[in-house]
């Protein structure tokens, strides 16, 4: 699909939006805030060429940050619907594992370790050509080193984890809009709506 695409990262501590047009990367802003997406996001996009008007919408849809993915995935709605185009997501874990593979330069096996909360990782492993290998979990620290099937490990939390493993690689990375286009064209095609890939802490209360 050609034209303009606008894409949307807030499901980490980061907080990224990049234009492309024709597949082409135009404009893009980048910035690690912790937390205040919500007033960092819509300054980003503005600041954007044509305040970041575009022909098609991508987001992170997580998992990630509760508050995060959901500010994201609502302000790529609320843009769809103003805009009158398409809104599609695609998964926090794929884009790192993308990344990854652009700085080794190379295809190989990669599992990528984002922070979960609680002490837990969401954990996915990715082969050569980016494509995963088993559904994404979220585990302990001492599961999570059971599950990586790679000794390279990119992610929020590759550090924690490729320090429990024999010859462990790390790339702490987090999503970057701007990378997006590093994606295979089906794995940004996913339904817009949150990934939290756990539970969430909440739970409601059954009246007895």
């Amino acid at each position: 699909m050609t034209g303009r695409l606008l894409a949307i990262d807030t499901a980490t501590t980061a907080c990224s939006v990049a234009l492309f047009d024709d597949n082409i990367l135009i404009a893009s802003e980048y910035e690690e805030i912790g937390r205040g997406h919500a007033e960092k996001l819509i300054p980003m996009i503005a600041a954007l060429p044509g305040k970041g008007r575009s022909d098609r919408i991508i987001v992170n849809c997580g998992p990630g940050s509760f508050t995060g993915v959901r500010i994201g995935v609502s302000a790529a709605k609320a843009l769809g619907l103003a805009w009158g185009v398409r809104v599609d997501g695609y998964q926090c874990l794929s884009l790192v594992a993308a990344q990854a593979r652009q700085i080794l330069d190379q295809q190989v096996p990669i599992c990528v370790a984002m922070a979960a909360g609680h002490g837990e990782f969401f954990v996915q492993n990715f082969d050569g050509p980016g494509l995963a290998i088993d559904a994404l979990v979220s585990l302990s620290p001492a599961a999570s080193r059971d599950h990586a099937k790679s000794n390279i490990i990119a992610g929020s939390a590759a550090r924690a984890l490729a320090e429990g493993l024999a010859n462990g690689e790390f790339h702490e990375i987090l999503p970057n809009a701007a990378k997006s286009y590093l994606l295979l064209q089906e794995m940004k095609q996913l339904k817009s709506k949150p990934i939290y890939g756990r539970q969430p802490d909440a739970k409601p209360t059954v009246a007895v």
